[in-house]
């Protein structure tokens, strides 16, 4: 099961951590995911961390973003820094397994927290 958090409403240029809280699998066994869905759009891939921790990134949110997680705590990390209003979406972390930026399986979903930036 996953859980996200931490989600909620920003100013522009403003920072949020996500979160997401593993339980009931064996969290440093997958590789893990950040995705988001925007309103009228399609879900899309944000950030990738392998079992590794090797980190993958969509372009619109390099520097800006960190992928983060931590094994002992089960948990996946989110740290969004100078947002934007197009960061405005539901943003859903997921377990899986990643062979790179564009190749993914992602297995499990967790329910999405929402941010909203504002202008």
């Amino acid at each position: 099961q996953l859980q996200a958090s931490g989600g909620g409403l920003v100013q522009g240029g403003g920072s949020l951590r996500l979160s997401c809280a593993a339980s009931g699998r064996t969290f440093s066994g997958y590789d893990m995911g950040w995705f988001r869905q925007a309103p009228g759009n399609e879900r899309e891939f944000v950030a990738t961390v392998t079992k590794n921790y090797r980190t993958y990134y969509t372009d619109s949110v390099k520097g800006r973003f960190t992928i983060s997680r931590d094994n002992a705590k089960s948990t996946l990390y989110l740290q969004m820094n100078s947002l934007k209003p197009e960061d405005t979406a539901v943003y859903y972390c997921a377990a899986g397994v990643v062979t790179g930026r564009d190749y993914y399986k992602m297995s499990y979903w967790g329910k999405g927290t929402l941010v909203t930036v504002s202008s």
